[in-house]
């Protein structure tokens, strides 16, 4: 699901993946323009701190994803463990603990918050000769495949 660079849409349909779909784990992915040939994992997610203005020229109250909310949430997946685990030829894999104070890391939160944690976030480059969408498939299916084997552990 493509969720849209609208702080308030973006919650609403997040809220809407854990009541309606209710997964045992909801992967995030987001653009890093910026990051050239690198996927970063990110650890947790920060309630506040949003000041930049989305597509529509709006940002949360108070700057802040939940009112309520502790200041950040961690994910139940350790991207720490992740990353030191996982290596793809061609794109480097890095660990992360700020994913940035605009709509993926708000989004990002808000899927902690609904979650209870169960929610993962991971930063891709864009596309390029060097980063194909094969590559970035393959790379993004390895990742997910290790962290439902830590979901699955953690049920146990």
């Amino acid at each position: 699901m493509q969720l849209p660079v609208v702080y308030q849409k973006a919650k609403e349909q997040v809220f809407m993946i854990w009541t309606t779909l209710q997964p045992l784990l909801t992967v995030h992915v987001g653009l890093a323009s910026s990051a050239k040939a690198i996927i970063i994992l990110e650890q947790c997610g920060k309630n506040k701190g949003y000041q930049e203005m989305d597509a529509c020229g709006f940002h949360p109250e108070g700057g802040c994803c939940m009112l309520d909310g502790p200041e950040k949430i961690e994910s139940t997946i350790n991207m720490k463990t992740l990353w030191k685990n996982i290596s793809v030829e061609g794109i480097d894999i890095i660990f992360s603990r700020d994913a940035g104070r605009y709509i993926c890391d708000y989004t990002y939160y808000t899927s902690l918050y609904y979650g209870s944690g169960r929610a993962a976030f991971i930063h891709v480059p864009p596309l390029s000769k060097s980063v194909t969408a094969d590559l970035l498939g393959k790379a993004l299916q390895m990742i997910i495949l290790e962290m439902l084997k830590q979901c699955g552990e953690e049920r146990q």
